[in-house]
């Protein structure tokens, strides 16, 4: 049993120290997300020419009503900047990914629609998704730790039924 001590970062600053494992956990959070964002963005490029932004940007407008989204939602879904967002719709809508579209009651209003190769190269990709997210991740824990991490995950960003 490994006992918890306070982590100095400077000695005026003592107040402020985390403690090992708080320490420990924050920083073990930071390397498991590197790791399988770096993973997954990997095997999808390589099997499907789709980097993992992407992957979420298709998952986030096919779960959509009519497979379309206000590119303002969709961004904060996606966990993008708006001008980050926007790149990224560049990109895949030159690769006919998904394509703009208005809003019929609200000029204003720009939407990100899915197309039928968006739909398709999702499908396509969904399994090396699925296969990298078990292998890397999943495998690593019981159902009931599995429950138990959702459930902290909740705590710290609600996905309101997600």
């Amino acid at each position: 049993m490994s006992t918890v001590t306070a982590v100095k970062i400077a000695p005026e600053a003592e107040q402020d120290a985390m403690s090992l494992g708080e320490l420990r956990a924050w920083r073990g959070l930071l390397r498991a997300h590197a790791r399988l964002a770096k993973r997954l963005d990997a095997e999808l490029e390589s099997a499907h020419a789709l980097p993992m932004s992407s992957y979420e940007v298709l998952c986030h407008l096919e779960e959509a009503n009519g497979g379309r989204m206000r590119m303002c939602d969709l961004a904060e879904q996606a966990q993008l900047s708006r001008s980050g967002l926007t790149r990224l719709v560049d990109r895949m809508e030159r690769d006919g990914l998904l394509e703009r579209c208005t809003c019929e009651y609200d000029a204003r209003g720009a939407y990100a629609c899915l197309t039928g190769a968006g739909r398709e190269r999702l499908r396509a990709a969904r399994g090396t998704h699925l296969t990298v997210i078990r292998e890397q991740f999943l495998a690593h824990f019981s159902e009931t730790e599995l429950v138990s991490l959702a459930d902290m995950w909740e705590r710290i960003a609600p996905c309101n039924g997600c």
